[in-house]
C-alpha cells in the first residue's frame, strides 16, 4: 500500500492519496486545487487516479476534485445524501472500493454537514482491523467538527449536533482502538475550537484524550461542541455553494501578469481592491492608500477571506517573488478574480508618491497614555471569543476580525480607534480594512495584547475584565 498525507500550513488542511502498487490504483482525497503534487506523485510511482473523493462539501477552502477530474478522467464520490451540479458517484455506508489488495470502505460520519463520510483503509483486503480511518472534519485530534457552520442549508445546528453525537460516539468510537485517525484538518483552523499540532492519532487515543469522545448524554455533548467556537469567516459560506457547482478550473500557468505602474493605477481606479501581502513591518511605513494588509506569512488565504469578498477584483502588492504563490493562495478559497500584480513594489512606490500612505501605530505605553486622557480612543478588541475570554482591555470594543468587514459601522464614529489582537498581525489586517472603509485615525497596537499586559499599570484586575460580548 501506498498512503500520503499532503498538509497545507495556510489553510491546517490535510489531503490524502492511497494507491494499491501492484495495480497501480489509487484515490486521492479531500485533494485542494493546485493538484500538481498529487499528479507528480502518481506519475513518479505509476499510478492511475481511479478516483476522487471528498468527505464532505468543504467551507474552507474549494477543493480539487473537478481539477483532478479534469486531469484523469477520475470519477467524483460523494456521500449519498451529496447532491452537486457535476456528476458524482453517491458512496453508500459499507461500500467497498476495490484497488487491488488495498481496499476503502465507506462510512456515513454526519454532524458537520449532513453527507459527510469517513474512509476506512484496509492495506490487505482480509484484514479485520483496519489501517487508518480518513475522518475529514468528523473527528480532529483533540477535537471533533463544529456542527454550527452555515454549510448545511436547511438543517439546524440541533439536527446537526445529533447526528454528530452518533458519529462520534458510536461509529467512530466503535472502531478498534489500534485504528490510526487521520483528520482532514489540525491546529488553526476554523472548523473546530480545539484542533491539536498532530497529524495523526488512533482511535484509542482519542478515546482517553478527546473531550467529545468521553462517554456522555447527547445534550451534555451538543453543549460542549457547539460552546466557545472561533467566529467563522464569510467566505465559507460561499466555498460550501461553490463546492457543489460546476466552476471554472485553476490553471497556475495562467496566472495574473505583472502589472506596470500605470496599468496598476488603472485597475485601482476601476474598483480593484489593492491587497498587500507584506508584513505588517513593511506595510506600515509606505503602502498604497486604501490597501488592505493581510500578511502572506501567516493565515493569508483564511484571513483574505475575511476582509474580501469573493466578487471583487484585486490586485496584488507581494514580497518580491512570491506573486504567484499569492495568487494560488487566493485561487485555493475561490477568489479567482485577481487582476494582476505589481512588479517590484519598493521600486515602483516613488512613482506612486502622490497615492502613499504610512499606517499609524502606537506602543501599549502609547495608548495606555491615551486612554487616561480627556478624550480617549475607541479600544477595538479583534480576537476571536475564547482568546477574550482570557481578558480584555477594560471598556474595549470586542469584534472577531472573521466578523469586521460587516460589523464596522459598530465602531463608534467621531473619535480615533485604536485596533490590537493578540501580537500584532491580526490587528494591522483589521486596521488597514478600516482605513479602506474610509476610516482616517485608525492605528493598531504594537505586540498586541501581550504588549499590555506587560506594562505594569496594565496587571492589576480592574484593568482587565473577565467576560464582556
Amino acid at each position: 500500500m501506498f498512503f500520503a498525507q499532503y498538509y497545507l500550513d495556510c489553510l491546517s488542511q490535510a489531503s490524502y492519496m492511497i494507491a494499491d502498487e501492484t495495480t497501480g490504483k489509487a484515490v486521492v482525497v479531500d485533494p485542494r486545487r493546485d493538484v500538481s503534487e498529487y499528479l507528480t506523485d502518481a506519475a513518479t510511482h505509476g499510478f492511475t487516479v481511479e478516483a476522487v473523493i471528498n468527505t464532505h462539501f468543504h467551507a474552507d477552502f474549494l477543493a480539487g476534485h473537478l481539477e483532478l477530474a479534469d486531469r484523469t478522467g477520475a470519477w467524483i464520490g460523494y456521500g449519498q445524501r451529496a447532491e452537486a451540479e457535476y456528476p458524482i458517484h453517491k458512496l453508500v455506508d459499507g461500500e467497498r472500493i476495490t484497488l487491488g489488495d488495498v481496499q476503502l470502505q465507506i462510512l456515513e460520519t454526519p454532524g458537520h454537514t449532513p453527507e459527510s463520510i469517513s474512509v476506512l483503509v484496509y492495506e490487505h483486503t482480509k484484514d479485520t482491523v483496519p489501517y487508518g480511518v480518513l475522518t475529514g472534519d468528523a473527528l480532529f485530534i483533540g477535537d471533533v467538527g463544529r456542527p454550527d457552520l452555515l454549510a448545511s442549508i436547511g438543517v439546524t445546528v440541533d439536527e446537526l449536533g445529533d447526528m454528530l453525537y452518533d458519529t462520534v460516539q458510536n461509529k467512530l468510537m466503535g472502531l478498534p482502538d489500534a485504528v490510526r485517525v487521520f483528520p482532514g484538518h489540525g491546529a488553526g483552523s476554523a472548523c473546530g475550537k480545539n484542533l491539536s499540532t498532530q497529524r495523526q492519532s488512533t482511535v484509542g487515543e482519542q478515546r482517553a484524550t478527546n473531550y467529545a469522545c468521553r462517554p456522555m448524554s447527547r445534550a451534555r455533548f451538543v453543549e460542549l461542541v457547539t460552546a466557545g467556537q472561533p467566529a467563522a469567516p464569510a467566505y465559507f459560506v460561499h466555498d460550501a455553494i461553490l463546492n457543489r457547482k460546476e466552476h471554472g478550473l485553476f490553471d497556475a500557468a495562467a496566472a495574473p501578469r505583472p502589472l506596470s505602474v500605470e496599468e496598476f493605477v488603472e485597475r485601482r481606479a476601476a474598483g480593484a481592491v489593492v491587497v498587500d501581502a507584506r508584513s505588517p513591518q513593511d506595510f506600515a511605513p509606505g503602502h498604497v492608500r486604501g490597501a488592505i494588509n493581510v500578511p502572506a506569512d501567516g493565515r493569508f488565504a483564511e484571513q483574505s477571506g475575511m476582509v474580501l469578498a469573493p466578487d471583487q477584483d484585486v490586485v496584488v502588492v507581494a514580497p518580491q517573488n512570491r506573486e504567484e504563490e499569492v495568487v494560488t493562495r487566493l485561487a485555493r478559497i475561490g477568489f479567482d478574480k485577481v487582476r494582476g500584480y505589481l512588479r517590484e513594489p519598493e521600486g515602483a512606490f516613488p512613482e506612486l508618491a502622490d497615492e502613499m500612505a504610512r499606517a499609524g501605530r502606537l506602543t501599549a505605553d502609547e495608548l495606555r497614555g491615551l486612554l487616561d486622557g480627556e478624550a480617549p480612543p475607541v479600544v477595538l478588541d479583534v480576537r476571536n471569543g475564547p482568546e477574550r475570554e482570557e481578558g480584555y482591555v477594560d471598556g474595549s470594543l470586542h469584534i472577531p476580525l472573521a466578523e469586521l468587514a460587516r460589523r464596522g459601522g459598530e465602531i463608534p464614529a467621531g473619535r480615533p480607534v485604536v485596533v490590537h489582537c493578540a501580537g500584532g498581525h491580526r490587528s494591522s489586517i483589521a486596521a488597514s480594512l478600516l482605513r479602506h472603509q474610509g476610516r482616517t485615525d485608525v492605528f493598531d497596537l504594537l505586540g498586541g495584547y501581550g504588549a499590555w499586559l506587560a506594562l505594569p499599570a496594565a496587571r492589576p484586575r480592574e484593568q482587565i475584565g473577565r467576560t464582556r460580548r
